[in-house]
């Protein structure tokens, strides 16, 4: 009796001792989260610079780590400062339509396709702006509260990803030996065959939605830089470059094209303007919702739809993390209900009936 009691309290330590580590690390989990997923997706070039180094696994490491201060933590710091800017522009924009009113349509404009019904809408606009813009005051409001609220979160993401640029490097440097530490542990739990099984589910899955996430910002930071081309934005390739980092984010290319727009209205091109905006909204944006599952789904045995339900489903319920725990930990239990159930079907289903004569088919 005493011998149990003893085991009993030594599990009690252990226990507590886990909960407690686990609230020490409760505030960096997003952050070591997000340097654990960009060491796995970067693992080949960390090895080829290790090779080419001599195995100078630290020096690789800072190496490393450095160009993705330059590449990914440098654009997100200045796009962070100019934010504010874009707030003063458009605020300055609604408080000279307020004052001053639209200008006079353009003159192209009464070519367009139903082309009188828009210069008449445009000058109805414009002779009622004071108080159209009084009733939609109320919805302006919202509207500014949910930016403004994004906007937090978007702060809150990239201070994320500047903190988790900095642990890459130990992850860097001693991931081989945190892999060896965690197979050890799903060996101790589930045996060799089927931690080796999940180890490469996990790692599979993982990588497909890195390629889904990292391919989608790909697209839509290409897209976005043929619409700047297209209105002749400054700076084009930069704000393209700047859409792909931003496309890593919740909300982030909507942070590039709307501004754009609206400078482009602002400078009174307004043709461009209306191509962008609708080229930003269905193009750049509406990508996302289609090349994303298709590139996570491509290559596993997982159904699209349990790919689907596992990026959305994730999103809602962990945030930016879920976009890839969520078909994680569908994936695994997929994987699990499938095999119980292969199990229990050989098991129910009786063997074939013989008549002693040998199997011909």
């Amino acid at each position: 009796m005493r011998d149990i009691n003893d085991r009993l309290l030594v599990q009690i330590l252990w226990m507590a001792l886990l909960v407690a580590c686990l609230w020490v690390l409760a505030p960096f989990v997003s952050v070591l989260f997000w340097a654990a997923l960009l060491a796995f997706a970067s693992w080949p070039l960390m090895r080829l610079l290790t090779r080419a180094l001599g195995g100078q696994t630290s020096l690789a490491s800072a190496i490393l780590t450095c160009g993705w201060m330059l590449v990914v933590a440098a654009p997100l710091v200045w796009f962070g400062f100019n934010v504010a800017d874009y707030i003063m522009a458009a605020n300055t924009l609604i408080r000279d339509l307020q004052v001053d009113g639209l200008p006079p349509p353009p003159p192209w404009l009464i070519n367009w396709p139903f082309g009188e019904w828009l210069v008449q809408a445009w000058n109805t606009v414009d002779a009622q702006g004071t108080a159209l813009l009084v009733s939609v005051r109320p919805y302006m409001i919202q509207v500014g509260n949910w930016l403004l609220v994004n906007s937090a979160r978007l702060g809150t993401g990239i201070l994320e990803i500047v903190l988790s640029l900095i642990f890459v490097f130990f992850f860097y440097r001693d991931g081989p030996r945190l892999a060896a530490f965690i197979r050890s542990l799903l060996y101790r739990l589930i045996g060799a065959e089927r931690s080796d099984h999940y180890w490469d589910l996990v790692a599979g899955t993982v990588q497909r939605v890195v390629n889904g996430v990292i391919g989608t910002a790909a697209a839509q930071g290409a897209l976005a830089f043929i619409g700047f081309l297209v209105v002749q934005l400054p700076g084009a390739l930069i704000w393209g470059i700047l859409t792909f980092v931003l496309s890593l984010v919740p909300m982030g290319p909507p942070l590039i094209w709307i501004p754009a727009t609206i400078w482009l209205a602002w400078e009174e091109a307004y043709g461009a303007a209306i191509f962008l905006g609708i080229w930003g909204f269905f193009v750049i944006s509406g990508v996302d919702n289609i090349l994303k599952p298709y590139l996570i789904s491509r290559g596993g045995n997982l159904p699209l739809v349990v790919v689907l339900l596992g990026v959305f489903g994730g999103i809602l319920a962990f945030g930016f993390m879920g976009l890839f725990l969520g078909p994680t930990l569908l994936a695994v239990a997929f994987s699990l209900i499938t095999d119980w159930a292969q199990k229990e079907e050989l098991k129910v289903s009786p063997p074939a009936p013989t008549d002693g004569r040998p199997d011909m088919s």
